[in-house]
């Protein structure tokens, strides 16, 4: 059990309770601030109160952070591709076929397996299902992935990513030729109304979502593309290309698949990131190659993606 307390001063009097803890410390993500206080583990002067009280000068505040629950994850000595690392967080080149955290199926050989027999002291950060990672890719996309190593890196890198600051960029092979040179692709997306597993342009409850792109080389029946996320929608990427009727080549789900244009997965990787290191601020530039399959499907339909 961790324990902070604080005393308000006159220059905070009045604020929202969250609001007040969050300034006052970056350990604890308001997300998880407001948990806490649900749950009865914040108190002001002894007592317990909403996330919307207005605290007053003098007030003493206490927050109670219970351990960490025992996670079920088990460490698993599985190699690690690290393209960075330092004591914040990590930068990682996930193969194709790795599932990013353990859910029903997949318990073992995940990324998150992976990271706790690395890093050892992920537990915890950031929610004891998803210790250290603050975004995912798809189990048949490969390329960079990262993972915090201290709350304040997660609660700085998340605010990164919920405020649209890392720049995502990705390579595609499509179906098609994709007719203009450039392009922005803006559709909401949300849960398909049938297909539970699908997400959907369509949806009535869909969110704002914008993908640009670029055709880096046509050939028959095929575009290879750079792209651009600028929102972070599941299956983002997919779906918009299949709404445009240019579906990943390989990507069963959305119609990717193709007897001439044969991939074993969705041809999709994540090859750059570009963000401010959690804790110095400096910019910071990653990129992951292109993997062997799209390297070879590439080249044998006549392009040198070198």
């Amino acid at each position: 059990m961790k324990r902070y307390e604080f005393t308000v001063n006159a220059d905070s009097s009045r604020e929202r309770l969250d609001v007040f803890l969050s300034v006052q410390q970056t350990e604890i993500s308001r997300s998880r601030l407001k948990k806490l206080i649900v749950e009865g583990r914040v108190t002001v002067n002894g007592v317990e109160q909403r996330a919307g009280y207005k605290v007053r000068t003098g007030d003493r505040i206490t927050i109670q952070v219970p351990a960490p629950v025992a996670l079920d994850t088990s460490p698993e000595d599985i190699p690690l591709d690290i393209i960075f690392e330092d004591e914040y967080f990590i930068v990682l080149n996930k193969p194709v076929g790795m599932v990013v955290h353990p859910a029903p199926g997949h318990s073992a050989g995940t990324l998150v397996n992976a990271l706790l027999h690395h890093c050892k002291d992920l537990s915890g950060i950031g929610g004891v299902e998803r210790p250290g990672i603050v975004h995912r890719l798809d189990k048949d996309t490969s390329g960079l992935v990262m993972a915090a190593k201290t709350e304040t890196a997660h609660k700085n890198l998340a605010r990164q990513f919920k405020n649209r600051e890392i720049q995502k960029e990705y390579l595609a092979i499509v179906k098609g030729n994709v007719k203009t040179d450039r392009g922005s692709i803006q559709a909401p997306i949300g849960r398909h109304k049938v297909h539970r597993k699908k997400m959907d342009t369509r949806a009535l409850n869909g969110r704002e979502a914008q993908t640009e792109y670029e055709v880096v080389h046509r050939a028959e029946g095929w575009s290879y593309l750079r792209l651009w996320p600028r929102t972070g929608r599941t299956h983002q990427i997919r779906v918009h290309l299949a709404s445009i009727h240019h579906p990943v080549i390989g990507d069963n789900l959305y119609g990717g698949k193709s007897p001439g244009l044969k991939m074993a997965r969705q041809a999709l990787h994540a090859h750059r990131l570009e963000l401010k290191h959690p804790i110095t601020d400096s910019n910071l530039s990653f990129c992951a190659p292109l993997p062997p399959d799209m390297a070879i499907f590439l080249q044998s339909h006549g392009y040198d993606p070198k």
